[in-house]
């Protein structure tokens, strides 16, 4: 075959999207390109539009599912607004200047932790609380409902020490409760209510067998308002039992299987085929059982659930006014009832469309939700002229998710790139072809110069195809599949059919801080916390530490398969954000590849220069930390390893051993996640402080004021 006159890399040079392509033939010179209609030609002096923080709010719906607690400032960093709509502006919390006092070195005035991080604002959970507990009595007063709403908090959300303390501190004003499922969560709910007000609820939900009832009735005998609920009928028996010995009148609930069903994913413990509760029948048998035993006066409360993210009012109507009829029922037959228990399912709309048709939004607010709830129960217990229940819900997906953000960097980009291929390479790659690859390449020059885009891609694929299975078979080498590479990506890039998607590698485990995401698909927002004053130049997926291919986030909201990123400038730092990931996803991670959770810090809003406070930091666990829960012992792995690098390295001198010695000592730890940056010159300064840093509550407004009072002092935070 004579020698082509022809080049990629001049080729590609010289295509654009927008042109035609013509790949020539032997002999045949190479056309000017010829521009595609409808589409501008590329110029090298194109201006780049004025770029604002809103243009970056709207394109990442922050306004949507953020509001009214995150927004973008003017400096184009994620803020938070701790107490909602009614923060002030000097109150507002920028998140890069929270992240900056955390990871920089102790020696810059920083606290030296490793990311990942978690940032937790208790500021912004005490809002939630109050804001449901706000729309509960908004409903309670406006349709006359004679009983109050008492909320509680079922702990496996985020069983958070910090997190469960708060909530009590901050829900003791009206009553605000806890839930448990099982007996460790009962321990840490009893020992915190014992703070909390003594007309809570201990909502004792989940399979029980007689130790969990044991620890129910002990917990009443604590003046604990404990209400053990019945999941499985065989548990009634346990419960007379058990209260007969100890000489304690329980206070019981029955959870309910209702017929009305939530259709979308969180809806599968709902319906009469759910994981939970009783039917009617069995619900009549515990009413029979116990009115034998003397004990009818126990059943105080009726729980049901209808399922996590309700999308919609009229389903929660239909769910609450099915399981209202069923509570004046159990009033007819002669229980006590004081409480119906709606259970969860006030859900949070991440995406920000506030869609009831989907599963990752819901269609109302806090207050059309509580609302409903109140009209749906006075309206079926008005008919029956029963008096009002005191209504309770286990809203904890709604309270706690949005005080949490948990932030993470972006370390490498990277984007598939064709290796070039000179017109000799060319020459020598089209000669070794076999006779039906020649045929491809010659009808992908035949459609190109016809300007036939979608035939170019079709012989394209057939010509790359052909190549693949010489190379497995041997006979074609390295350097000729390289080429082919080079041909079918020139021609990709040239008809504007190239993946223009990148992959950004964040230091961060899927499986550990986002696992619903790798789970059950659960979205939720991830933006960058800075640069949203400059416009995001590429769209790219986020592919994490871990040997696992699932270990990555390619969906996110808004129907999107990739996410706007900004281009990653030298040691410039890059961070991202996820948002509404306060419920369940710490509990639920893992260790996959043994990497440990994230560093956490507590932060509070203060009226220093930079508006918040730290009160509490821990650096996430150590190589050492998640070993040892591996049932690995990391004092003797170091030991034994020492002893091998004394046997092995011959010569060295007692500084080198000792320096080597110190280098292990670091590995066993420090975080299992990568040194990024000026952290890797700085240790964990916390390891010094026995693992971390802390101050009370009353402490901090103190060194708030002193911060203020003290220019060079730019941040506040407290060390025990």
């Amino acid at each position: 075959m004579p020698a082509m006159a022809y080049c990629v890399d001049a080729a590609a040079a010289r295509f654009s999207p927008g042109y035609a392509v013509a790949i020539p033939v032997a002999g045949n010179p190479l056309p000017a390109p010829v521009p595609l209609s409808g589409v501008p030609p590329a110029t090298n002096n194109v201006e780049v539009s004025h770029w604002s923080p809103s243009l970056s709010a709207a394109i990442y719906k922050i306004d949507g599912w953020g509001a009214p607690y995150f927004s973008v400032n003017a400096a184009g960093n994620v803020s938070v607004r701790p107490f909602g709509a009614t923060t002030l502006a000097h109150q507002e919390i920028d998140l890069l200047k929270i992240v900056r006092k955390v990871s920089d070195p102790k020696s810059s005035g920083g606290l030296g932790l490793q990311m990942p991080l978690i940032v937790r604002l208790p500021d912004v959970l005490k809002s939630r609380l109050e804001s449901l507990q706000s729309a509960f009595d908004l409903a309670v007063q406006s349709q006359g409902y004679k009983a109050h709403y008492q909320g509680v908090y079922p702990v496996k959300c985020n069983q958070d020490r910090f997190v469960v303390e708060d909530i009590v501190r901050f829900g003791s004003p009206f009553r605000f409760g806890l839930e448990a499922g099982s007996k460790p969560e009962l321990l840490l709910a009893m020992s915190c209510l014992c703070k909390g007000s003594p007309e809570a609820f201990l909502i004792c939900n989940g399979f029980k067998d007689a130790e969990y009832i044991s620890l129910a009735l002990f917990a009443r005998k604590l003046s604990l308002n404990t209400v053990i609920v019945l999941e499985q009928e065989e548990e009634l028996d346990l419960v007379i039992n058990l209260s007969k010995k100890f000489c304690v009148r329980p206070v019981i609930g029955v959870r309910a299987k209702l017929r009305t069903k939530h259709s979308g994913h969180f809806g599968s413990t709902s319906g009469e085929k759910g994981k939970f509760g009783l039917t009617t029948t069995q619900i009549l048998r515990v009413v029979r059982k116990l009115k034998e035993v003397d004990m009818l006066d126990s059943l105080q409360l009726l729980h049901f659930h209808i399922g996590s993210q309700i999308p919609s009012t009229s389903l929660l109507t239909d769910g609450v006014s099915e399981a209202a009829q069923i509570y004046c029922e159990l009033v007819r037959l002669g229980a006590h009832m004081q409480v119906i228990d709606i259970g969860g399912g006030l859900g949070i709309d991440y995406d920000g469309s506030k869609s009831s048709e989907s599963d990752i939004s819901v269609g109302y607010s806090l207050e059309d939700y509580a609302a409903a709830v109140v009209q749906a129960v006075r309206l079926v217990c008005d008919r029956r002229c029963i008096k009002h229940p005191i209504i309770c819900s286990e809203s904890g997906r709604a309270i706690v998710s949005h005080h949490s953000v948990l932030i993470f960097e972006a370390v490498s980009a990277s984007a598939y790139e064709s290796p070039s291929i000179t017109s000799f390479g060319l020459e020598n790659f089209i000669e070794g072809l076999p006779d039906e690859a020649r045929a491809d390449y010659r009808n992908l020059s035949d459609a190109a110069i016809k300007g036939e885009y979608e035939t170019c891609l079709l012989y394209a694929d057939q010509l790359k195809q052909r190549c693949v299975n010489q190379f497995k078979e041997g006979s074609l080498g390295m350097e000729q599949l390289a080429a082919v590479d080079g041909v079918c990506d020139v021609v990709s890039k040239a008809i504007g059919a190239a993946d223009p998607v990148r992959t950004y590698h964040v230091n961060l485990s899927v499986f550990t801080s986002i696992p619903d995401f790798w789970g059950i698909g659960q979205l939720f927002p991830i933006v960058p916390i800075h640069r949203l004053d400059q416009r995001p130049s590429v769209r790219g997926i986020l592919s994490d530490l871990t040997c696992d291919s699932d270990g990555k986030i390619d969906k996110f909201i808004g129907g999107e398969w990739s996410l706007p990123l900004h281009e990653l400038e030298g040691d410039g730092r890059y961070y991202l954000g996820m948002f509404l990931g306060g419920a369940y996803e710490e509990a639920i991670g893992g260790l996959h590849n043994l990497f440990g959770g994230p560093s956490v810090v507590r932060v509070s809003q203060s009226d220093g220069p930079h508006s918040f406070v730290v009160t509490r930091a821990v650096p996430g666990p150590s190589c050492g930390d998640v070993l040892r829960i591996m049932q690995h012992e990391p004092e003797l792995m170091f030991e034994a390893l020492k002893h091998r690098a004394e046997e092995c390295i011959d010569g060295s001198s007692i500084a080198a051993n000792a320096a080597l010695a110190s280098s292990l000592d670091r590995s066993f730890h420090n975080m299992p996640y990568l040194v990024v940056g000026a952290s890797s010159s700085c240790s964990l300064t916390a390891i010094n402080n026995g693992g971390f840093y802390y101050c009370s509550e009353d402490e901090y407004n103190a060194v708030a004021a002193d911060s203020a009072a003290a220019e060079d002092e730019q941040w506040s935070y407290c060390v025990a």
